[in-house]
């Protein structure tokens, strides 16, 4: 198949520029690296020509394929070296006004018909074109970082975009390896919008003083299988990356209160204390590893009291079987005795706004989060409320422990930490398709690929229920009066006629 780009100009030969001029030149084309800095051109083609002989190898691209990936990296001594380019792709400095002088350069020097591409991340695909003669032949590319292991690739309409200027790029991210998914031209695009839930969500968690960094790290890779919890993400992506983008995508879409960053973000990046590539982020690091501290050792408890759970705990017969399992003593009147820990298991509410609706004695009343059935988790979560008995919460500790599982004990919170979290990423994610941004189907295809979560946000929906997830979302917004909570209009109406919230209309 020929090529759909014989020649590539790639500006910028940091890690984005570089990664992005190697797909391209494995996929065929004959790419023309720049940099104003000569010797970062020269730096990159030596890195790249040293990661061809590692894939030789390695058996991942034969003797010939090497030189001839070789031959077609070439130096560009200055943008005049671009002017015969069918596409050039900009991996520069996230500045609009360096973005927008380096295309009106371009365009003065380039053919008429070729594709002028930005790799932004966070800026408006529109308003870096605003200047340029011919915007129809304008687009977003955006790559992620590492670009060759990264098999993602964001196609990003402005509102001049020529549709054949976005058909090209998609086939020649097709032919790079990638998977491209279409974009609106709206803050964040897809992958960076659809991630505000995951690391804001759990900021505000922390900042409450309801768990600290690890405990929340360990309940959302145990309790939903993310690979990374959000602190040890932020850590390995550094604030001074992560930051700037919680504050862009906020201030473009004019403090939508969803989007909200956190002071503790801001602080930190004003400090310098960045993650890993400062040796100290949220967590410390010596030789390159985190140091975390131990988990809580299960508290010993002579004689455990009799457990009575609340009629209206969530998986209640389960919860149940469970306390069965681990051998309680289970109550089963209308009420607890006067002796008995009582357990309640609500979505969206705080643990402190059940035992007062339900007229409970706080002192012995504890929170389990049961919105992932028990035997899909490798961890469960427990909540005191402020007045819980240190007798009842080690009971319930040591009690929920018993058949080796791990147990986190959290203070008290509106949807504990997984739904929260789980609850915020999908109505972001629902949201972004009632803007039409993207489809269902890109969108959970970028967010896999773009961010590793264990499954879509859409699905994730699916998955635990978007009833359950609409009960959490309403009884947060209760609990803590903040619009953010609101439920997007996508998952409401799906929600409401028992409709998958992958299902588009016709």
């Amino acid at each position: 198949m020929e090529t759909r780009y014989k020649t590539t100009g790639v500006a910028g030969a940091g890690a984005m520029g570089r990664g992005i001029a190697q797909i391209a030149a494995q996929a065929g084309s004959t790419v023309r690296l720049y940099d104003t800095q000569p010797e970062a051109v020269q730096r990159a083609i030596q890195e790249l020509g040293a990661q061809w002989d590692r894939l030789r190898e390695k058996g991942r691209m034969d003797e010939a394929a090497v030189a001839a990936a070789k031959e077609r990296l070439r130096p560009a001594t200055s943008l005049q070296d671009l002017a015969d380019c069918d596409l050039v792709v900009e991996a520069i400095v996230e500045r609009l006004d360096v973005k927008r002088s380096l295309f009106s350069q371009l365009e003065d020097i380039v053919g008429p018909d070729t594709v002028l591409a930005t790799n932004t991340s966070s800026l408006s695909v529109t308003a870096i074109a605003a200047g340029l003669k011919r915007p129809q032949r304008f687009a977003g590319y955006h790559f992620f970082n590492p670009v060759p292991l990264m098999k993602v690739v964001e196609v990003i309409a402005g509102l001049k975009t020529d549709p054949s200027v976005c058909e090209g790029l998609t086939a020649f991210a097709k032919q790079m390896g990638h998977t491209p998914v279409q974009a609106q031209d709206t803050p964040g695009f897809i992958v960076n919008h659809a991630g505000r839930g995951y690391n804001t969500e759990a900021l505000r968690i922390v900042s409450e003083g309801v768990a600290d960094f690890a405990t929340i790290d360990r309940i959302l890779r145990d309790q939903v299988g993310f690979r990374l919890g959000p602190f040890e993400l932020m850590d390995l992506t550094g604030l001074d990356v992560s930051h700037p983008v919680m504050e862009s995508i906020y201030q473009q879409y004019y403090d939508e209160p969803r989007y909200r960053p956190s002071v503790i973000t801001a602080q930190r990046l004003a400090g310098n204390v960045l993650g890993r590539k400062t040796g100290e982020g949220f967590y410390r690091y010596a030789d390159g590893k985190a140091q975390v501290a131990p988990e809580p050792a299960v508290p010993k408890v002579d004689e455990m009291p009799p457990v009575w759970v609340s009629t209206r705990a969530a998986r209640r017969a389960e919860l149940f079987q469970l306390l069965k399992d681990l051998g309680a003593t289970i109550e089963t009147g209308q009420s607890p005795s006067m002796q008995a820990l009582t357990l309640v298991a609500p979505l969206g509410f705080d643990v402190t706004t059940v035992a007062v609706v339900e007229r409970l004695d706080p002192a012995r009343t504890v929170g389990i989060d049961m919105l992932i059935e028990d035997a899909a988790t490798k961890r469960r979560v427990l909540a005191t409320n402020p007045a819980t008995r240190a007798d009842m919460r080690d009971a319930a500790h040591a009690l929920f422990a018993r058949d080796g599982k791990p147990v986190s004990v959290i203070r008290d919170s509106g949807g504990f930490v997984t739904q929260r979290v789980v609850a915020t990423i999908v109505n972001i994610a629902s949201d972004i398709c009632q803007q039409r941004v993207c489809t269902p189907r890109d969108l959970e295809t970028a967010v896999t690929l773009g961010l590793g979560y264990p499954m879509g946000p859409l699905a994730m929906g699916d998955r635990w229920g978007p009833t359950n997830v609409l009960e959490v979302l309403f009884n947060l917004q209760t609990v803590y009066g903040d619009p953010r909570y609101r439920p997007s209009p996508w998952l409401r109406r799906r929600g409401a006629i028992g409709l998958s919230l992958l299902q588009e209309e016709a």
